[in-house]
C-alpha cells in the first residue's frame, strides 16, 4: 500500500532527524557567518543529487539571503559550469572537476563545502585536501558515517543513515534551517 509506505518513510526520515548533530549544524552556521564577515568566497558543490542541492543552497544564499542587503553572502557552485566541468572531464579527468576550478579563484580562509552522501566522492575529496593544503576553510556535508569526507574535511555535519535518499532529504532541510536562520541573524 503507497499510504503505509509513505507513513513508514516519514517515520524513518523523523528517526533520522533527531540524530542530527546539533553541535555540527552550529559549526556550520559559524563558518558561514565567519566567511561572511570576513568577505570569504564560499565555494560547494557535489554530485548527482548532491549537486542539485549544492546548487539549491547557492541560489538560497545568493538571492535568498543577501537580496536587499548592502553585504552580500559570494557562494559559488563548481558542479554548475558544465561545459567546464566537462572540458576537465575530457581533458584531465573527472576527479580533478573541483580542484581545477578551485585553483582560478580560491583565497586564504575561502570556505570550502564538499557534499557527498556515501562521503567518499573522489572529485569531493580531492578539492576538499586542494582547499586545506591552500589556506582554505573546509566543511563536509554528508551521509553513511561519514565516509572518508568526516575525516578530511576540518569540521563536517554527518547524517546518521546509509539510505541515499533520505540523507538527501535531510541534506535539504539542514541547508533550508541554515538559510532561514542567516536571513534572521546576519546583517
Amino acid at each position: 500500500m503507497p499510504t503505509i509506505f509513505l507513513k513508514n518513510y516519514l517515520v524513518e526520515l523523523n528517526n533520522i532527524f533527531n540524530t542530527i548533530n546539533s553541535k555540527e549544524f552550529e559549526e556550520f552556521i559559524g563558518e558561514l557567518t565567519c566567511a561572511y564577515k570576513r568577505k570569504s568566497n564560499i565555494f560547494i558543490c557535489g554530485n548527482g543529487g548532491s549537486a542539485a542541492t549544492a546548487s539549491h543552497f547557492t541560489c538560497d544564499i545568493n538571492k535568498g539571503v543577501s537580496f536587499d542587503k548592502m553585504r552580500r553572502f559570494k557562494v559559488i557552485c563548481l558542479n554548475d559550469n558544465i561545459p567546464t566541468i566537462m572540458a576537465y572531464a575530457n581533458d584531465i579527468s573527472y576527479e580533478n572537476i573541483f580542484v581545477e576550478q578551485l585553483k582560478n579563484f580560491i583565497n586564504t580562509d575561502d570556505l570550502i563545502i564538499g557534499v557527498s552522501c556515501s562521503g567518499n566522492s573522489e572529485n569531493i575529496l580531492r578539492v576538499i585536501d586542494f582547499a586545506n593544503n591552500n589556506g582554505g576553510r573546509t566543511f563536509g556535508i554528508c551521509g553513511f558515517g561519514g565516509g572518508k569526507l568526516k575525516n578530511a574535511a576540518q569540521k563536517s555535519i554527518i547524517i546518521k543513515s546509509d539510505d541515499m535518499q533520505k540523507v538527501e532529504d535531510v541534506h535539504s532541510v539542514i541547508f533550508h534551517c541554515v538559510m532561514q536562520w542567516l536571513n534572521k541573524h546576519v546583517k
